[in-house]
């Protein structure tokens, strides 16, 4: 029976098709990183008690970028090109999600509306890397090869969705409620569709990779676009709710001096 431990165990069995998630999963993560450290440079003057937060949030993800490269490396693997149509940060940018790469080249002030995107557009993200990671963590948190990265990735993600809903909250409560609901449906109803169209293109490469049959693959292909189907009728809505979380201040001081899975 076809199920996600199962899919991803194929995938994790398979040299070719681990390079691959691994080598889409890491660059993601370091374009997340670059992109954070640029915001944290050019913050507006008022909010710059939020930086230390944002280069905390971009170091995290330059971290998981690191983890994916050692788990290759720990197999023998070298990173392999990521299909375009499989590059999900780039794709979200590419369709005016988040803050524009040409905007944080610029070495001009960000203004308070930007940080207001950019931060809604991290809760949408945020919330999809923590449910991916606690899958993960769920059925994969004892595996000896990859259980410590699945574990540490997935306490990271819980922190940075706990600190997009902490400071959209503050912005909330200053004024910017309206603006922020709106950016957060605009971001969570294109991203639920790009990741649609991501995943039938990563689910593509793997089943070359892996000679899954065309009824395999219209199965798979079929599940996605019925998760779509669910998240544009309304699953989208838990992208954009707002809660005061659990984990307070979650990237509030420098980072723990954790040993790194490398």
């Amino acid at each position: 029976m076809l199920s996600a431990k199962s899919l991803f165990q194929e995938i994790l069995a398979n040299d070719d098709s681990f390079a691959l998630f691994c080598s889409i999963a890491a660059s993601g993560e370091s374009q997340g990183g670059w992109e954070n450290a640029r915001i944290a440079a050019l913050v507006p003057e008022s909010e710059r008690e939020l930086a230390p937060k944002i280069t905390r949030h971009g170091a995290d993800e330059d971290k998981h970028g690191r983890i994916f490269n050692a788990l290759m490396k720990k197999r023998g693997l070298e990173p392999v090109p990521v299909p375009p149509e499989t590059d999900y940060t780039m794709l979200l940018e590419k369709h005016g999600i988040g803050l524009a790469h040409e905007q944080l080249k610029r070495d001009q002030r960000l203004t308070v509306q930007d940080i207001v995107t950019y931060l809604s557009h991290s809760r949408v993200t945020e919330q999809r890397a923590s449910e991916q990671m606690d899958l993960l963590r769920k059925h994969f948190a004892d595996h000896p090869d990859i259980g410590r990265a699945v574990k540490q990735i997935s306490n990271d993600e819980d922190n940075h969705l706990a600190y997009c809903h902490e400071e959209l909250l503050r912005f909330a409560y200053a004024g910017h409620g309206r603006a922020i609901q709106r950016t957060l449906r605009e971001c969570a109803l294109a991203e639920i569709r790009i990741y649609r169209d991501v995943s039938l293109a990563v689910m593509a490469n793997m089943g070359r990779i892996l000679g899954w049959s065309k009824a395999k693959s219209a199965v798979l292909a079929a599940g996605i676009h019925a998760m779509y189907a669910y998240e544009r009728l309304g699953g989208w809505r838990r992208m954009v709710s707002l809660k005061t979380p659990e984990r307070r201040n979650a990237l509030g001081g420098p980072a723990p001096a954790e040993p790194e899975f490398v």
